[in-house]
C-alpha cells in the first residue's frame, strides 16, 4: 500500500488547510470492513513485536502528536491494545517539571527512547517544544527557532543507533473538535476526559496550526518522517497507522534469534 499521500516529503511546506481530515482513500470498504481489517493488523503487529523483541537489536519510536481530541490516546489504546507490555512502553509527556526545566529540553525525551527490542510510543513529545512553547511565547523566539535544527539532530543520533521513526500528527478540523469535546460534556461517564484548559487551548487553534506546520515541514526527514493521518474518522485513522506500523516493521527485517545449539541435547524427564 502507498501512504505517500500521508508522508511529508523532506524540505516541503506543509499547509493543513489543503489536506482533508474525512480522506479516506485507502480503503474503499466500510467502517465495519476497516474494523475487521484492523484487527488483523493488529493480530500482526502482535507477532511483529515479539519478534522484534526477542531479536533485542533494533528498536521503533513512534510520536503521536495533534490537537486536542485528536485521538493520540484512543490510536494507542486500539492499535496497541494487544502487544506484550513487556516490549512496549507508553511515554506522556505532559508539563515539565522544576527538574526538567533546569536542563536541556531534550533531556527528558532522551531518556524515554526505546532500548534494543522495544517499542515506545510517544503520546506528546519533544515537539511540544516547538508548539505550546511557541504559542504561549515560554521562551524567546530565538531561542525555539533553534530547537528544529536540533529536534532534527537528536533524531538522526537515535536513526543512527538502530532507531526506526515513525511520527504521526493526527489531523482533525475544528468542527470535529468540537463535536468530540461536546460529547465529553454530554456523557457523564466521559466528562473526567474534558479539561477548562482545552476550551482555553481551542482559543489558540490557528496558532496551534502554524506551530504545526512548521513543525512538520521543517523536521520530517527520509529517515524520521512525519505522517499527516486524516483522523476526523476515527476508523480510518486506526486503520492507515496500524497498517504503517506493520509495513514499517516488516521492512526492518526482524528475525527471531539462532537457538542455542546446546538446546538440541536438551532432555526434560
Amino acid at each position: 500500500m502507498n501512504f505517500d499521500r500521508y508522508r511529508v516529503k523532506p524540505g516541503k511546506r506543509v499547509k493543513l488547510t489543503k489536506r482533508d481530515p474525512n480522506d479516506r482513500a485507502l480503503f474503499e470498504g466500510s467502517k465495519e470492513d476497516a474494523a475487521i481489517r484492523t484487527l488483523e493488523l493488529v493480530d500482526e503487529l502482535e507477532e511483529l513485536q515479539e519478534v522484534l523483541y526477542a531479536e533485542s537489536k533494533q528498536k521503533l519510536l513512534i510520536i503521536l502528536q495533534g490537537m486536542d481530541t485528536a485521538g493520540k490516546d484512543g490510536t494507542i489504546r486500539l492499535v496497541f491494545d494487544g502487544v506484550n507490555p513487556s516490549g512496549v512502553k507508553v511515554a506522556p509527556f505532559k508539563k515539565p517539571t522544576d527538574e526538567e526545566l533546569s536542563r536541556d529540553f531534550l533531556w527528558r525525551v532522551h531518556q524515554k527512547v526505546p532500548a534494543r527490542g522495544e517499542i515506545v510510543i510517544f503520546n506528546r513529545s519533544h515537539y511540544e517544544d516547538v508548539l505550546v512553547v511557541r504559542v504561549h511565547s515560554l521562551v524567546p523566539k530565538r531561542i525555539w527557532k533553534t530547537r528544529y535544527q536540533q529536534i532534527v539532530d537528536f533524531e538522526k543520533l537515535l536513526t543512527d543507533t538502530n532507531t526506526r521513526i515513525l511520527k504521526f500528527f493526527l489531523h482533525i478540523d475544528r468542527d470535529e473538535q468540537k463535536e468530540r469535546l461536546q460529547a465529553r460534556l454530554a456523557e457523564p461517564d466521559k466528562q473526567w476526559k474534558f479539561k477548562m484548559q482545552d476550551v482555553a487551548e481551542r482559543a489558540h487553534w490557528d496558532a496551534y496550526t502554524k506551530a504545526y506546520e512548521a513543525a512538520l515541514s521543517k523536521t520530517s526527514t527520509e529517515s524520521a518522517p512525519w505522517y499527516v493521518i486524516p483522523s476526523n474518522l476515527k476508523w480510518y485513522r486506526s486503520y492507515v497507522i496500524a497498517s504503517i506500523v506493520v509495513e514499517t516493521l516488516k521492512g526492518m527485517k526482524i528475525r527471531h534469534p539462532d537457538p542455542d545449539p546446546a538446546l538440541a541435547s536438551v532432555v526434560i524427564d
